[in-house]
This record gives C-alpha cells, sequence and structure tokens, in this order.
C-alpha cells in the first residue's frame, strides 16, 4: 500500500523493529514524558512480542507507527479493572497503542495511511472493535474518527490519557472519504439483483478460516446470526439451509405437502410463475389467481375467493416481484388470511433488507443471503413462528423440522458464508439504511421519468432498490446491457423473462456508489433515451404458458 513516496506495511524487518523502538523513545519519553529517560535512547514496549505494527516508511526510515494487539488483558485492563463494563457487548477485541508520528510528518498523510492500514487489519483479523488511550492532546481527532470516550482519564499531566473506544462500521463510517471510496471505484459497478456488491466487512470476514460446523465457537456464532435475523423481520424461528432462495421456497412447498387443505397461489411476476411450478412439482393441490405482470393484486378478488372457499388451507405468494419491482401488499395479505384462517405463505427474497418487513403472523416466509441482506449468494432462510415436527415423508434436506431438532444445524454448513452473512446483518444501521434506499430509489425513479423511460411498476407500489424499465422497440435490452457491461456498469438483463419482454434492470440491493448511480443515469440518457440512436431489433422467445385463472 503506497501513498506518493510513503511506504504503508506491517513490520516483519529486525531493522524496522529497532527504528520502532527507538521512535517509541522519542515519542513517549521525550515528547510525552509517560516513561523515564535512559541511557539508551530505545524503547521496547513490554507487550512488543505480542504486538503487531503497522508502520509508515519514508526512504526506509520509519516515520509513523501504531501497534495493535488482541491478547487480554491489555494495557487498558491494568488502569481500568471493569473494561468490558464499558464496551458494547458481543464484540472482538483488539487493543490499538503506541500511535506515533515524526513531527516533520504529521500533515495528515501518514495518520490516514495508519489509520486505513489498521482499518484492513482489522478486517482480515476479524476485530470489530478497538480500544486505545488516546492522548488528551488529541482528542478533537479521535472524535472525528468516530472514537468513543469512556471512564476516566488515566495518567497525569502532560502523559494524560481518555480511553476510547471504536467500532469497525462507525470509523468506516466517519473515515469513508479514503477508506470505503477507493474500494468503490475498482472494477465494474454492480446494480444486479444478485450476486450483489460485497462490502468490504462482508468480504473479511467471508475470508476468515474455516470452522467446523460442529465445533462450539460455530455453533455459538450460528445461533446468534439466527437471533439477529428474527429480530429483523420479528420472526421467532428461522432455519438457514445452504443453497440458493429457490431452495427455500422448495423447503415452504415441502412443508405445504403435508397440509390437508388445498391453496391458493397470487401471481403477477416471473416469480410468482415459479411459485407455481414449484407446487405443481410437489404435487400441491391449489387454485391460482392471476394479474397482469406489473400490476398490483386485486384484494377485493383474493378477498371473495378466500370467503366463499372455506377450505382453503393457505396462500402463497411473492412479497416483493423483483421482475416487474412491485412490491406487493403483505400486511394487507396477512391481514385477509388472518380473517379467512388461512396459513399465509410469503417468498420475501427480495425485500427483506431493502424494505420493513414484519413476519408477525406469517406461516412461513423464504428469503436468500444473496440480495437485499447483501451477503453472499449459498444460504438461504426458512422464518415460521410456529414449531415444526420432523416428517419422514419429505426429502431429509427439505425437512425444517429436523433442522429445528438439531438447534438449526442439520447437516454441513459452510462457517464463511455464514460469517460473512452475520457481518451483513450486523454491519448496516437497517432502519437507516431502507430509507436511505428508499430516497435513493425515488429520486432514480423520478429522473428516469423525466429522461422519458417507461417503468414497468407503478411508483405507490414499487419495490426500493428494484428499477425495471420497458425499453421501447428500437432499443435492445441485451445490446444495451452488453454495451453498458463494457462502459462499466452491471445491469440486470439476461434473464429469459427480461429478454423476453425487453426489459432491463437497476437495482440497490448490495454496497452502490451513489457517485457511479448518477453516471449510470446521465450514461443511459444518452445511450437508451428516447433521442438515442436505435439498437439492433432483439429476439423473441415463446411465450410460457400459464394455468389456472387468470384476472
Amino acid at each position: 500500500m503506497s501513498t506518493q513516496s510513503l511506504q504503508f506495511k506491517v513490520a516483519s524487518k529486525d531493522w524496522e523493529f529497532e527504528q520502532i523502538h527507538q521512535l517509541n523513545y522519542r515519542t513517549f519519553v521525550e515528547e510525552i514524558p509517560q516513561h523515564q529517560p535512559s541511557g539508551t535512547p530505545r524503547l521496547v514496549d513490554k507487550f512488543h512480542n505480542e504486538n503487531t505494527y503497522l508502520i509508515c516508511l519514508s526512504n526506509n526510515r520509519i516515520v509513523g507507527m501504531i501497534a495493535a494487539r488482541g491478547r487480554r488483558p491489555f494495557s487498558l485492563d491494568q488502569k481500568l479493572p471493569n473494561l468490558d463494563s464499558f464496551l458494547p457487548p458481543g464484540r472482538r477485541i483488539c487493543e490499538i497503542r503506541l500511535l506515533s508520528v515524526e513531527k516533520e510528518f504529521r500533515n495528515g498523510q501518514v495518520f490516514r495511511g495508519l489509520a486505513a492500514l489498521m482499518w484492513q487489519y482489522g478486517l482480515e483479523h476479524g476485530y470489530d472493535l478497538g480500544v486505545i488511550s488516546g492522548t488528551t492532546r488529541q482528542q478533537k481527532l479521535y472524535r472525528h474518527l468516530g472514537f468513543v470516550p469512556f471512564g476516566p482519564v488515566v495518567g497525569s499531566g502532560e502523559a494524560s490519557f481518555q480511553p476510547m473506544f471504536l467500532t469497525l462500521e462507525n470509523f468506516e463510517k466517519q473515515a469513508e472519504e479514503f477508506l470505503r471510496e477507493p474500494i468503490r471505484r475498482r472494477g465494474p459497478a454492480s446494480f444486479l439483483p444478485g450476486p450483489v456488491s460485497i462490502h468490504p466487512l462482508v468480504r473479511r470476514a467471508f475470508e476468515r478460516p474455516a470452522e467446523s460446523h460442529r465445533s462450539e465457537q460455530f455453533i455459538a456464532e450460528f445461533q446468534k446470526i439466527r437471533q439477529r435475523l428474527c429480530h429483523l423481520v420479528s420472526a421467532r424461528q428461522v432455519q438457514i439451509l445452504m443453497g440458493s432462495g429457490t431452495l427455500a421456497n422448495d423447503a415452504v412447498g415441502a412443508q405445504l405437502s403435508l397440509e390437508d387443505k388445498p391453496g391458493l397461489i397470487l401471481s403477477n411476476g416471473e416469480f410468482g410463475e415459479r411459485l407455481i411450478d414449484q407446487a405443481r412439482r410437489f404435487g400441491l393441490t391449489f387454485d391460482t389467481l392471476k394479474f397482469r405482470w406489473g400490476e398490483s393484486f386485486n384484494l377485493a378478488a383474493v378477498e371473495q375467493f378466500l370467503s366463499r372457499s372455506s377450505s382453503v388451507g393457505w396462500l402463497w405468494c411473492v412479497h416483493a416481484e423483483t421482475s416487474t419491482g412491485m412490491l406487493n401488499p403483505l400486511s394487507t395479505l396477512q391481514a385477509l388470511c388472518a380473517k379467512s384462517r388461512v396459513k399465509l405463505c410469503a417468498d420475501c427474497i427480495s425485500s427483506i433488507g431493502l424494505v420493513p418487513v414484519n413476519l408477525e403472523g406469517i406461516y412461513l416466509a423464504s428469503c436468500a443471503s444473496g440480495k437485499g441482506l447483501a451477503g453472499y449468494p449459498g444460504l438461504c432462510m426458512v422464518f415460521h413462528n410456529h414449531p415444526i415436527a420432523s416428517s419422514a415423508a419429505l426429502p431429509r434436506y427439505l425437512d425444517l423440522g429436523w433442522y429445528d431438532e438439531h438447534q438449526g444445524i442439520a447437516f454441513t454448513h459452510s462457517s464463511n458464508l455464514v460469517q460473512a452473512l452475520d457481518a451483513a446483518v450486523r454491519q448496516p444501521d437497517w432502519p437507516a439504511k431502507m430509507a436511505c434506499v428508499a430516497a435513493v430509489c425515488a429520486r432514480l425513479r423520478h429522473r428516469l421519468r423525466d429522461l422519458g423511460f417507461n417503468l414497468v411498476a407503478p411508483d405507490s407500489e414499487a419495490t426500493p432498490g428494484v428499477v425495471t424499465i420497458a425499453l421501447p422497440p428500437s432499443q435492445n435490452s441485451a445490446h444495451l446491457g452488453q454495451l453498458s457491461h463494457r462502459t462499466g456498469f452491471l445491469l440486470s438483463y439476461n434473464s429469459d423473462y427480461l429478454r423476453q419482454r425487453n426489459w432491463i434492470q437497476i437495482c440497490l440491493m448490495g454496497d452502490y456508489c451513489q457517485e457511479k448511480l448518477e453516471s449510470l443515469t446521465s450514461w443511459l440518457s444518452k445511450n437508451a433515451g428516447p433521442a438515442a440512436a436505435p439498437m439492433p431489433a432483439r429476439a423473441t422467445l415463446a411465450p410460457r404458458s400459464g394455468e389456472g385463472q387468470t384476472v
């Protein structure tokens, strides 16, 4: 890692350690009188053998350093016996010490580089909380970076220090200018519905060493992520399976095959059609109410069907219909199903993480790690609010009761995917993130309409974070998508259902950059707007056949 003529690295050579001892002496003996002078101008830290030193070199001279140490007890433990009582619980902590920069290099450049290297070190080693004794001379700087002071000042006089802590996510937020932006600008900007752009914190969590799914540490972490997921959507239980969202819906279909009453499936897009297909493959008995793609459910028709069909035992639908960008009225359906004593099942794969979702009273709801939760693809979830008993009538891998009876760990799990999902769920302030996506998406939709684009879903019923654009016949969605990729924007266009309808999508499910989104909008106005040159004609795919009643 280099910034102009400066080099930032982890100290590893004998001559580097010798310079560290000398810089340590100049700073904490001569400048800050924390230690007594000695005959030799070098100070070896008492935790030297346990420290990791992050250094800045200028022509083979160490001009800045900072040390990290994760082994307890910390030096702060000796000064504050009740240290943990001041800190946020459930964190992996390291102590940050010995921050020193030579006087002629105190222009901010060295400090920013050391801070960025410390951030990277914390990500790589799974630390998400740092504690420090910050000199009282630099309190303004520490607070600017997000440090939170706690406890009494330790030391005295010119060697006074304020204990402080810093969460990794708060530091990243405060230091966004020189931490996140360089990372965001690498490679094409992804606006796909999946796989989504991965936040650095999630990526680093995934890169931690793999653990056995039978180890005590993994089991403890696994139960915590289950609790966090349930808290996010107000559900009582969740089962996590290795697979995509389709597997989660198959698990829902398997459970419904145990029901003794027929059901009703609603569809107004591709993923509603897929629920119908999955139900048919399980041999379920059901009726369908189909609505035009991009139109809302006719709730009066749904209510009428439920009221006149007393034998209906369950209703299955998609909450956020990714194909069109429609957000279907889950809460209203919850009320209708509760009134009719019908078990409501929902595909929430593209809604959880993008919009507030309340699964209270839901019978079964599916989700996936690689959509709105912004993790890696490969894990899926089924939420439920009732006990589920194992059934030998089901394939073992789809038997949610079998998972429930084994603390959710019925089969081999990927600790890397689970750790990444945990980091993704813990990382954001979810209400703030959802509000931000909603606001950004509203502005995006308004801008696209002003430019003359035809959006499939009406603004009042659109899923924040999913914008489906219906291109005119003069434009070709596949050609435009390929061109956007070469330009540096990844858009969704390659699925059969999008190609068939000449649709293209912008999705804000992952870690996106606002500047890139604005650049994309400008690029689309020049290359796909009404005034843009026509593109090659698109191929036409045969329409899919449907079944059931069409409304």
